[in-house]
């Protein structure tokens, strides 16, 4: 026991003056072993499990759609959990298999989230992931609204027609990333009027009863300079029948044609010669059963300004230009001018009663069996054709030349 204690006393005595300058002394062969003891058994005891998060740790301007998820390899997940900086839960699935989780639906714009991640090896042990990220600001992004909406019957006529809210300086990039097919089989093309608005058509009308399908693929997919794309989303609409109307300004008649049939010839009124109605193949882009029609809103005016008319309750109009064209109702000209003399300031008008509640008359007729997307042409006005991308009227365009307006 005396030589113990004195060994021991050697021994901590050697341990102090070794010590010398602090704590950065050599560690003794023994103690270096016993760490190397405790690193090895703990790498036996750690779960092969690995778990990789997307994106990394820190990212920003993420995506709001597909950026977020979760893998595994030589192991299953058991727990993912998402949250938004004010503690709101995300909701997500694990796959079946226990390889991956993603969220169930699109993140918010500039948000910062928090994405914890436990998954088991076949041993049961545990492994654990944990990011943070934030997504995209609204100055970093841009979004594209399009019709026709999911769901809708439309006209032969109606294009997609995608217009973005900031200006597109990489087309190509963005129009690869959308794709607008027909069970037709009919090829169909993008074609670009502006740095914010894209339309696609076929060459010719739509097959009628077909079925159209938008995909838009934009998550990620960089418009320009500092701004990104947000949207993953599919939309069909269906082609109705096909109506083609023509408009005749010399002798002031609309034939009506559905599936080739002529079903109704309806005497009108057009533009007066001093203001024609445009040429060219329009397409029904709105409907309304009344609406106010005020001449100071496209540029009619009298010398005090105001509008040369201001009608509050024009029945059954459909729009087919942005510039103020129409077809609607005119209850306020005598019937006498219905097939004799073009009256208007641009617009096809039809007989009509105020109120738009009588069935029986024209305009009332032709509104309840047209579509959104339906064509009306107007032939022999004195005014020149007009302009593809005056409305959805891009039909006025070869198709040669609509290809060129092409990015890809």
């Amino acid at each position: 026991m005396a030589i113990s204690a004195v060994l021991g006393g050697v021994l901590v005595l050697a341990g102090c003056n070794d010590a010398g300058g602090g704590g950065d002394a050599p560690k003794a062969d023994g103690e270096a072993s016993a760490k190397a003891d405790v690193d090895a058994a703990a790498a036996k005891d750690a779960s092969k499990a690995r778990i990789t998060i997307t994106p990394k740790d820190g990212a920003a301007n993420v995506g709001l759609n597909d950026a977020a998820n979760v893998t595994v390899v030589d192991g299953t997940l058991t727990q993912v959990e998402l949250k938004a900086s004010d503690g709101a839960a995300v909701a997500g699935k694990i796959a079946d298999d226990g390889k991956s989780w993603k969220p169930d639906g699109a993140l918010k714009r500039s948000t910062k989230y928090a994405l914890s991640a436990t998954a088991k090896d076949e041993a049961g042990r545990e492994a654990h992931e944990n990011a943070s990220f934030t997504t995209v600001s609204p100055e970093n992004s841009f979004v594209g609204s399009f019709i026709p909406d999911e769901g809708k019957t439309v006209g032969v006529g109606m294009p997609v027609s995608i217009t973005f809210n900031k200006p597109i300086k990489d087309k190509k990039a963005v129009q690869a990333g959308i794709t607008v097919t027909s069970t037709s089989g009919q090829e169909v093309v993008g074609h670009w009027f502006s740095a914010q608005r894209l339309d696609f058509r076929p060459e010719k009308y739509w097959q009628a009863n077909s079925t159209v399908t938008l995909k838009l693929a934009l998550d990620g997919v960089q418009g320009g300079p500092g701004i990104q794309g947000v949207q993953n989303k599919t939309v069909t609409f269906k082609i109705g029948r096909s109506q083609v109307s023509t408009v005749d300004a010399k002798t002031k008649k609309m034939t009506v044609t559905r599936d080739g049939a002529v079903l109704k010839t309806i005497l009108i009124s057009a533009g007066s010669p001093e203001n024609p109605t445009y040429n060219g193949q329009m397409v029904i882009s709105e409907k309304f059963k009344e609406t106010r029609m005020n001449g100071a809103t496209v540029g009619f005016t009298d010398d005090d300004g105001k509008g040369e008319y201001d009608i509050k309750d024009v029945p059954h109009a459909m729009r087919l230009s942005n510039s103020g064209t129409f077809v609607h109702g005119n209850y306020w000209g005598s019937d006498s001018i219905f097939g004799s003399v073009n009256t208007s300031h641009g617009c096809v008008g039809l007989n009509d009663a105020k109120g738009a509640n009588d069935p029986n008359q024209p305009a009332a007729w032709f509104y309840d069996n047209s579509l959104i997307g339906d064509v009306v042409t107007v032939v022999n006005s004195p005014d020149k054709t007009i302009k593809p991308d005056n409305g959805l009227n891009g039909w006025n365009m070869s198709w040669a030349d609509w290809k060129a307006g092409a990015a890809l």
